[in-house]
């Protein structure tokens, strides 16, 4: 069986109504271009490094305005729709950074909170410190999708491949990894990560990007891909705003691993 998934590469802001739109807008390009199944990036409601800004704006599951958004377009549209990441908040003071996969009917089919905390000192002058905004996730999530299973990650997480050995036994056939990559470490890493957990599983990755200039100056790499599973780069879109799109083939996995049987010795 084979389906399209489109990745969405965005640069989203402070502005949660000017990212939604962005966000439509381009979801309804990659319908256009015969996407069956849409993924936005990390940080798709609203991207700030200010923590009072960010508890501010975001807001919690329920009755969450932009999440009600999605799943209307998705049953409008009757597709498959993964909400890569974005604030929620839990409490009045912490947040989850959550990825939410929604069904054409609009429904929540699960959603899974980032397990490992972006916290590095790239420089003196670049540091991030995700576990003072955000309560780590503590549960693998994968769901069952017409195509096959789905392993849902976030960013950071792609530095944790033992975390993707699990799904990949749980016969995870695609890996969702979208990212607000820095452009300092994405220079660096993006492309071998990605390839790495793509090849290592025999799974396909998806993995959609936020691009550009953010608030307080943020940069972040770009370079959405989608890969297949013996590492082939199906589709990137290197820079700017817009979407990447690819027919996925969900018998190839199946065959990968019959062939090169890795993931039965460990």
């Amino acid at each position: 069986m084979k389906f399209n998934v489109a990745c969405l590469q965005l640069t989203c802001g402070s502005n949660v109504d000017q990212n939604t739109q962005s966000i439509l807008n381009f979801s309804n390009q990659a319908i256009q271009a015969k996407a069956d199944f849409i993924i936005t990036p990390e940080n798709s409601s609203i991207f700030s490094s200010d923590s009072k800004e960010l508890l501010s704006k975001s807001e919690g599951y329920e009755n969450n305005s932009f999440i009600k958004t999605i799943q209307a377009f998705s049953k409008e549209k009757k597709k498959w729709f993964l909400i890569g990441g974005m604030p929620i908040k839990i409490s009045s003071t912490k947040l989850a950074n959550r990825s939410l996969l929604i069904n054409p009917k609009g429904e929540i089919v699960t959603f899974y909170d980032k397990i490992h905390m972006f916290d590095v000192i790239l420089s003196k002058t670049e540091k991030y410190e995700e576990s003072k905004k955000f309560l780590a996730g503590k549960d693998l999530v994968h769901a069952e999708l017409p195509w096959g299973k789905l392993g849902l990650s976030i960013c950071y997480d792609v530095r944790f491949p033992k975390m993707y050995r699990k799904l990949a036994k749980l016969g995870c056939d695609y890996l969702s990894i979208p990212a607000a990559f820095t452009k300092t470490t994405g220079e660096k890493h993006w492309h071998s990560l990605l390839k790495a957990r793509a090849i290592e599983n025999f799974s396909y990755v998806f993995a959609p990007a936020q691009v550009g200039t953010h608030p307080n100056q943020r940069q972040t790499y770009g370079h959405s891909l989608i890969i297949s599973p013996d590492g082939a780069i199906l589709a990137e879109k290197k820079l700017g705003t817009g979407f990447i799109i690819a027919e996925i083939d969900s018998e190839l996995p199946t065959q990968l691993r019959a062939r090169i049987p890795s993931l039965n010795l460990d």
